[in-house]
């Protein structure tokens, strides 16, 4: 399994994996919102930055998208892992935790303090990984849609 960043002949492959990932949340994604999210991970004044899984035929099987996020309280910068998507059919195949382990040495590197995301409450395959990767916080996240 091979972590990299995205590079431009990854589009397609990059698309239909961010689009299974909004499938699996059942949030509705356009192709001018997946542009805007290319275009975001490839412009180094944005924040928002990404990994991909590429398996040993050159496919792409998972990305997540990633960025800095700043911690007042601990005086301190985090990153937070905003998307982790595994094709299906790749699943169990270890690129999850590649993936996360490709965000959280990023996050060493930069001397960040923590890596944090959020998932669903049912998405018990997820969170049997995360619970063996990371500790679990009694934080529960509220939204304000603007």
């Amino acid at each position: 399994m091979l972590i990299r960043r995205p590079d431009t002949p990854d589009r397609a492959d990059w698309g239909r994996l961010y689009a299974g990932y909004a499938a699996f949340y059942g949030v509705e994604q356009t192709e001018a919102m997946r542009d805007r999210v290319w275009h975001w991970i490839h412009d180094h004044q944005h924040e928002v930055e990404a990994f991909v899984a590429e398996d040993d035929t050159g496919r792409l099987v998972g990305l997540t998208h990633f960025r800095p996020f700043a911690r007042p309280l601990a005086a301190s910068i985090g990153g937070f892992l905003d998307d982790l998507f595994v094709d299906p059919e790749a699943r169990g195949s270890g690129a999850a935790r590649a993936l996360i382990e490709a965000v959280a040495d990023e996050g060493r590197q930069r001397g960040w303090s923590v890596i944090r995301w959020i998932t669903a409450e049912d998405n018990a395959r997820a969170r049997a990984l995360y619970d063996k990767v990371a500790t679990g916080t009694r934080w529960k996240t509220y939204d304000i849609q603007l």
